[in-house]
């Protein structure tokens, strides 16, 4: 019955991947927080910054990961013991990527944990963010060659390529970690931005993308019920490095068989509120010559707030903003639309 199932089609794997990734989320992540408050790391309010009330667990990020990382590696063991998998859906060359993105997403999760329990400065933080984003783009070939534009064609990046892919690591880790400000703001943007990038690689056929943002988006999904405000833990600096570097992953890893047009430009779409205010406060910091990663109040969340929006209102319009981008994003990607990638 079991190998009858696998055979139906990849909507069944994906669908069994995104439940099994929920569920190993929502029951791992009250040990979690158990753990979080036997070790004492905690969000202390600041009356700042931090616009939570009481001292919060920040250890979520450990649950995210391994909520995904059992529903990914149960994806594995059937892939590799069902030939009708590896014909029909994934290939050895998937595989061998599948091995990389647990590397290198169990490195940058390590970073984010180290800061969350013993502190790291924004320099240092940065630097092994760097190194993590190399050995991921070097060592296991996550890297962007070149990509398709409209009327164009292929463009060839030559030995920009290398820098370009850690770029792009970067910036994604970076822009995810400085959206996670509010209650269940980071977690649900990451359940929305799955699910749009789940349908676009079922489209283009991108199958390996696909089981892994159903690993993604169900661990979120998990996670979110604990997470949304109030808050009963954060994910921390662990789990925003680490969705962040998935995220990017998954991208980089659709760019052999799919214009990347297409690979690249959906999680751009889909998470333009954090990358643009990324790139607005980053410009902004540069022209004052303050400190490129320090913490502030300056991001669009905390100016909502300001505002008079209450939490709930401001996570809800950022979900809503973030919904229709990726209703953008699957319409101009769909086959037989208004390619714009």
């Amino acid at each position: 019955m079991y190998q009858r199932l696998i055979n139906i089609d990849i909507y069944w794997l994906c669908g069994l991947t995104f439940v099994l990734a929920a569920a190993s989320c929502a029951v791992v992540t009250p040990l979690v927080r158990r753990m979080a408050f036997a070790l004492g790391v905690f969000d202390e309010p600041d009356g700042d910054r931090r616009v939570h009330s009481q001292p919060t667990p920040r250890l979520g990020g450990l649950a995210i990961f391994l909520g995904f990382m059992l529903a990914l590696f149960a994806m594995l063991n059937v892939a590799l013991t069902n030939n009708f998998v590896i014909h029909h859906y994934l290939g050895t060359r998937d595989l061998a990527h599948i091995i990389g993105l647990l590397f290198g997403a169990t490195l940058m999760l390590g970073v984010g944990l180290w800061d969350d329990i013993m502190g790291m400065r924004p320099g240092r933080k940065f630097l092994s963010q760097l190194i993590v984003a190399a050995i991921t783009v070097i060592l296991y070939k996550f890297t962007v060659f070149g990509f398709t534009l409209p009327h164009v064609g292929y463009v060839f990046l030559g030995w920009l390529a290398i820098p370009f892919s850690i770029f792009w690591y970067l910036g994604m880790v970076n822009a995810i970690n400085f959206l996670d400000g509010l209650d269940g703001l980071v977690t649900g943007v990451t359940l929305i931005s799955s699910v749009t990038m789940v349908i676009v690689s079922w489209w283009h056929h991108e199958y390996l993308v696909a089981i892994t943002m159903c690993a993604l988006g169900g661990a979120a999904a998990g996670f979110l019920p604990f997470n949304y405000h109030p808050a009963r833990i954060f994910m921390g600096d662990g789990g925003a490095l680490f969705v962040g570097f998935v995220l990017a992953s998954a991208a980089v890893m659709g760019t052999e068989k799919v214009a990347v047009g297409i690979s690249l430009l959906v999680p751009l779409i889909v998470l333009g509120v954090p990358i643009l205010d990324t790139a607005r406060v980053m410009i902004a910091r540069i022209s004052k010559r303050a400190p490129l990663f320090d913490a502030d109040r300056s991001h669009v969340h905390h100016q909502l707030l300001d505002v008079g929006l209450s939490q709930r209102q401001v996570v809800n319009l950022i979900y809503i903003v973030c919904g229709i981008l990726g209703a953008i994003a699957i319409v101009l990607s769909r086959p037989g639309g208004p390619h714009v990638f």
